[in-house]
């Protein structure tokens, strides 16, 4: 499809209102649309008489409607090049292998070993079949921008390192599987190898053996064995003590949870409840399960540590924190400088273990650069200035911008435009005791759990208001939650949709019993502990993902229309993830994960499966359900192990309808994604998606991205690597 290019006047119309002031300003009262009459004098106040509570709202609940079609939009772009995995990547040994003139120079002053001692036995091969642009040339710096603190580097404990791709590239996020670049296989189930070069299910499907790279190396030189795969499993899956990616209930299946055991140095095998759940490829995969360093965190773990006195899990968690630098890592780049707010500095791994195939040591990179700023826009601004190399357009606010700067004739970036998987709503804590300190947090948990009051909130948000003034055109739309309308498993008759009737939710907020009993405009409790007491909710955004802040913004104003009074609060990633841990929180605006774009992608979190499920927590008493949620967790199990595309399909209609029904996140708006990225940069696969299976910083292979050497840029810290202590 040829790409087609907005003229001026066009973007202007597709964005003519944009960002936070205008979703205010749309929220707020009409101004008067004649000059006002000239006041007249005061009369002397009466005294007040006591204010009437409101009168019950008269009338009937509006029936939901139709999900609407979505607008025309053409904005073209390329579709990926699907291919075998095997055409992409393969594990062999070459005759010869190569590195940068600058590292060989390391080798010959003896101060790191020859390159094929450095590699493992048969290395990943990027294979030229697979590469838009061909093997490349060695030099050149990626630039980042992350606007989450770097917390640390204990990834698996759930500590971020700053997200904005900064885990991708370095940290300890390898896997034994990949899927990330699934968008360019010609299958979606069986994922890309990875630290698992093979695997092979038993006779009876109920273990999966899998192969792992051998000879392969830590970048401190530290060999990387099955044990490094066991200790993952042990001190972080299986321990409850630890805030893991991936918890042990996972991984259980019918009715079991599975089981690791290692067969040699690199071969290890699970065994699971049912045979065959092919979607632990997910579980095990760039966002579940990455292999950690038995030898630099074993010794923080207290069930492994020898030390004495033992440490605790919080020593554990905080075993790397972001000054701890370099840390031994899988990935292409290590962490070598790093200054608190202000600048991250990676050099290549001299210890990689992925080649092209002409031989040459990956990454054609040296070193990635990330700034950091209080704000995701900060990336946008600096993509569009030709500081930055990449961008995620997730904040619609600076969508018309960035359109705008991209076709001006010098623009150093393009960009490429998605499906609408792009969703922001509002999350509700359904935690009836988890995280609560009084009789306010279980009050609100009660209104969370009633669905009268999840569908008023509902009726209560003009989502197409909201989605216009963010952004006018047809690039937003209503969303009702659940499924994207990207999403190849989306239909829009199953979709369940409350209509914009701010009169439906002011009878089913009566109907709860919450009035305005002294006429100040806001509800109260009518019974029970808060009997008298004004219905006051905390809303979180967060502070990198804009957007999330206009949606409660004008949420502010759109709830407070129906008696609901919101004070929101924003916090950084850090912050966040702490209220997560301890479920202390009421509502939170949201801009959704991959799970509802692809849901075998990470289906643990489409249903409350887990014990720590994100909007429906346990604690140390056992969860109370809402009636409808045992259907879910219900379908969701089937569809895990489902790999009939009808029934898959079936299961997943079913569950939009459940989900919709019963408003279990509400759905405020929904977009496309922009991808826009540098355009010096080569081997950047055509139709590559901002957010599918993963982000793109994982789908795109960065260790295969390259730049011809009149357009390389100069590094911070040339010829260098990383310097471990003793």
């Amino acid at each position: 499809m040829k790409k087609q290019k907005l003229t001026r006047r066009e973007l202007l119309r597709i964005g003519a209102l944009g960002g936070a002031t205008a979703v205010i300003a749309a929220c707020a009262a009409p101004a008067p649309s004649a000059p006002a009459e000239p006041a007249a004098p005061a009369a002397p106040a009466e005294p007040a008489a006591p204010a009437e509570p409101a009168a019950p709202a008269a009338g009937k609940i509006k029936d939901p409607i139709p999900y609407p079609d979505p607008p025309p939009l053409e904005l073209g772009g390329g579709e990926p090049r699907r291919q075998p995995i095997s055409e992409i990547v393969t594990y062999k040994a070459l005759p010869e292998y190569s590195e940068p003139e600058w590292v060989t120079k390391l080798v010959n002053e003896g101060k790191l070993p020859p390159v094929k001692e450095r590699l493992p036995k048969e290395p990943q091969v990027v294979l030229t079949s697979g590469m838009k642009d061909g093997p490349g040339e060695y030099g050149d710096l990626w630039r980042g921008f992350s606007a989450c603190p770097t917390a640390g580097w204990n990834r698996m404990a759930g500590v971020s390192a700053g997200w904005f791709g900064i885990e991708s590239y370095s940290v300890q996020h390898q896997s034994l599987f990949k899927v990330g670049p699934l968008f360019r296989a010609d299958q979606d189930i069986e994922p890309f190898p990875n630290l698992a070069k093979s695997w092979s299910w038993s006779e009876d499907g109920r273990s999966l053996i899998v192969n792992l790279i051998e000879g392969a190396k830590w970048s401190d030189g530290v060999p990387f064995t099955a044990d490094d795969v066991i200790f993952t499993w042990e001190a972080y899956v299986m321990d409850p003590n630890v805030n893991s990616m991936r918890t042990l209930d996972s991984f259980r299946y019918g009715g079991e949870d599975a089981k690791l055991e290692k067969i040699d140095d690199f071969t290890v095998k699970f065994t699971f409840g049912i045979p065959k759940p092919l979607g632990v490829y997910y579980d095990l995969s760039e966002y579940g399960f990455v292999i950690s360093p038995k030898h630099a965190l074993e010794d923080f773990h207290p069930k492994f540590s020898k030390r004495d006195p033992k440490p605790t899990y919080k020593d554990f968690e905080n075993a790397m924190p972001p000054d701890k630098i370099p840390i031994p890592t899988l990935g292409p780049w290590v962490p070598t400088e790093y200054k608190t707010d202000e600048l991250l500095i990676m050099r290549r791994n001299p210890y990689f273990w992925k080649v092209d195939e002409t031989g040459k040591q990956l990454p054609y990179f040296d070193e990635i650069q990330y700034r950091k700023g209080p704000s995701g826009i900060g990336r946008d601004l600096c993509t569009m200035a030709g500081d930055c190399d990449h961008t995620n357009l997730e904040n619609p606010s600076s969508y018309v911008n960035a359109m705008t700067k991209a076709q001006e004739p010098d623009a150093k970036f393009a960009i490429n435009w998605g499906p609408e998987l792009l969703g922001y709503g509002v999350e509700f804590n359904f935690a009836e005791e988890f995280g609560t300190q009084d009789d306010r947090d279980r009050a609100v948990r009660q209104l969370n759990r009633d669905l009268r009051f999840r569908k008023a909130l509902s009726y209560a948000t003009d989502r197409d208001g909201i989605a216009q003034a963010i952004m006018r055109g047809p690039f937003l739309r209503g969303y009702a939650g659940g499924l994207y309308p990207g999403s190849p498993y989306f239909r829009k008759e199953d979709v369940v949709y409350y209509p914009y009737d701010p009169e439906s939710a002011k009878i089913l907020l009566d109907e709860i019993g919450l009035r305005d009993t002294n006429g100040d405009g806001i509800r109260e409790w009518t019974e029970g502990p808060m009997k008298g007491q004004p219905v006051v909710l905390q809303l979180l955004s967060s502070e990198d993902a804009q957007e999330t802040q206009s949606v409660a913004e004008a949420l502010v104003n759109q709830w407070a229309a129906v008696g609901i009074k919101i004070n929101t609060r924003v916090a950084n990633s850090t912050t966040l993830s702490e209220l997560d841990t301890t479920g202390n929180w009421d509502l939170r605006v949201y801009r959704g994960g991959q799970a509802f774009a692809l849901p075998s992608a990470n289906p643990a979190v489409l249903a409350p499966i887990t014990k720590r499920f994100g909007i429906h927590q346990e604690g140390d008493k056992p969860r109370n359900l809402m009636d409808f949620e045992p259907k879910l967790i219900e379908l969701i199990e089937q569809f895990r192990v489902t790999f009939d595309s009808a029934e898959r399909q079936k299961i997943l209609s079913e569950y939009q309808r459940i989900f919709t029904q019963n408003v279990y996140h509400m759905g405020v708006f929904s977009g496309r994604y922009g991808l826009g990225l540098a355009k010096r940069v080569k081997n950047i696969p055509v139709g590559t998606p901002t957010f599918l299976y993963t982000w793109v910083e994982d789908a795109i292979m960065l260790e295969q991205l390259w730049t011809p050497k009149d357009q390389q840029l100069a590094q911070n810290r040339p010829n260098t690597i990383p310097v471990y202590s003793a």
